[in-house]
């Protein structure tokens, strides 16, 4: 059956319905799931373009998401297309990973088709983005001039039935070093590790609060210092609590608050988006490195495979793992860096000398 794909600007109301129901047929990750894709355009004042492709009866098979913006380069601006991104750096700090097409299961082969031969087609861009794809994708397949990896990045993760295999003994799987850190930390907070609150509906202002306030001051480069970005983590737990995609956990013990983790969960795997930890109260000690260990204790009791560390290079993220994958961020360009300087530089040795 012939697939099409189109680009349109439908409104929020009829985008959200069409998503939502292709969503239902879709085993795609929760990065191209409604409660994360509707918290963010409410979030940011974007407004990028549907790629939809479509099947003979107009059915929804696959649906992206196409930013288009002018991206500074050093031979001038180049326009730009992003795969559900915007290409505005601050609209698109919340930060996508496992990115890709919303499409039918089953039918992503014929779907990735389309929607590559629909980007070939259109004339108005220059560069496309892809941020946080698998490795191999094949989205990887458009024909361009060049494909320039811009990183490549460890998704460090905890295999939670190792963790049941070791009669919920996490520490074991990990280095002497790591256990070491743990358990002084554990002592330096009276014995076991913090006690776990998964948060109501009600918890979400005061505990994304505390998170901010957590957070004030850690770095120069802070995402919680950004109204828009505190605005998308509580939309997204608001609406993705009630279905538990979405986990809020505040981690605490007889000294007061430890930390606090905004966590997601789809298809067995929890993933850690974001978090915030007190102040060590000792030189030894490590509130992280107890969040995550309590974090993978609650998950490993609920049944859960994997409990991810998303991506990101941290060392903390290494030595908590005990399994890992990638992601890989692309740009694809329909043009030459290299032969578009040698035409500029011929272009200034043809020009006369100005009188």
């Amino acid at each position: 059956m012939a697939l099409s794909a189109t680009f349109s600007l439908p409104d929020r109301a009829t985008l959200a319905q069409r998503w939502q129901a292709l969503e239902a047929r879709s085993d795609a990750s929760f990065f191209l799931r409604w409660v994360w894709i509707g918290a963010w355009l409410d979030s940011y004042p974007i407004r990028p373009e549907l790629l939809a492709v479509t099947d003979e009866q107009g059915r929804d098979v696959a649906l992206a998401l196409v930013g288009h913006a002018m991206q500074p380069r050093l031979l001038g601006a180049v326009a730009t297309l992003s795969l559900n991104q915007s290409g505005d750096p601050q609209a698109d700090r919340p930060y996508v990973e496992y990115n890709g097409l919303l499409a039918e299961s089953g039918r992503e082969g014929e779907a990735t088709t389309a929607f590559l031969s629909a980007l070939t087609r259109r004339r108005d861009w220059r560069a496309l983005r892809l941020s946080g794809i698998a490795p191999h994708s094949p989205l990887l397949g458009l024909s361009v001039r060049r494909r320039a990896r811009s990183d490549v990045s460890p998704v460090y993760q905890v295999d939670l039935d190792a963790v049941r295999a070791a009669n919920g003994d996490y520490l074991s799987l990990l280095s002497a070093n790591t256990r070491s850190q743990i358990r002084r930390a554990m002592k330096d907070h009276g014995g076991p590790l913090p006690d776990v609150a998964v948060a109501t509906l009600d918890d979400i202002a005061p505990w994304l609060a505390e998170m901010a306030a957590l957070n004030s001051g850690r770095h120069a480069d802070n995402a919680w210092d950004s109204a828009p970005f505190r605005q998308f983590v509580a939309t997204i737990a608001a609406r993705g609590l009630p279905s538990c995609a979405v986990e809020l956990l505040r981690f605490s013990d007889a000294g007061g608050v430890v930390g606090l983790l905004v966590n997601f969960v789809q298809g067995g795997m929890a993933m850690n988006y974001q978090s915030a930890f007190a102040e060590p109260r000792t030189g030894k000690d490590k509130p992280g490195l107890l969040c995550h260990a309590a974090a993978v204790d609650h998950y490993a009791a609920r049944g859960l495979t994997r409990y991810s560390l998303l991506a990101g290079k941290d060392r903390y993220k290494q030595s908590l793992s005990t399994c890992e994958e990638s992601l890989e961020w692309w740009t694809l360009e329909r043009f030459s860096p290299r032969l578009e300087a040698e035409a500029l530089l011929r272009r200034l040795l043809r020009r006369p000398a100005s009188a």
